[in-house]
């Protein structure tokens, strides 16, 4: 690893230079990744990322802590699941998504793929108003 906390492409020699990956980058990488597997209802994020992206702005980092060390590459994923998903079944999806996705665009390995479900997501108050209009 550098000094500047990037990520060296071992194994790459394109001959024109080295190419660097850094932590944010796969933070995004990772939660896309997460948020494509069906049952993940959200990533959870902090109080800063929900006034930011109220502001117009995605951070499609929101949830996912990277960490890098001379083991390796870890990944903590924190989100919601929609309510009566097969929580063990949809954790697993994201860890083999995430893991692939990670692969494939950086030809990267993580050691771990941690998924942190902090909550459950309920049917919204759009549910609520379509049963009251057909009664």
């Amino acid at each position: 690893m550098s000094e500047n906390h990037a990520l060296e492409m071992d194994g790459y020699d394109g001959g024109l230079g080295k190419v660097e990956i850094a932590p944010e980058v796969i933070e995004v990488i990772a939660g896309l990744a997460a948020s494509e597997v069906e049952g993940i209802a959200q990533m959870r994020g902090n109080f800063a990322s929900g006034v930011v992206e109220k502001l117009g702005k995605k951070n499609h980092g929101k949830g996912v802590k990277v960490e890098l060390s001379e083991d390796g590459i870890k990944i903590d994923v924190y989100c919601l699941v929609k309510f009566g998903i097969s929580i063990p079944k949809v954790a697993q999806e994201a860890q083999d998504n995430i893991r692939q996705t990670l692969l494939n665009m950086t030809a990267l390995d993580a050691n771990e793929v941690n998924i942190h479900i902090v909550g459950v997501q309920f049917e919204t108050a759009k549910a609520e108003t379509e049963v009251e209009e057909q009664v």
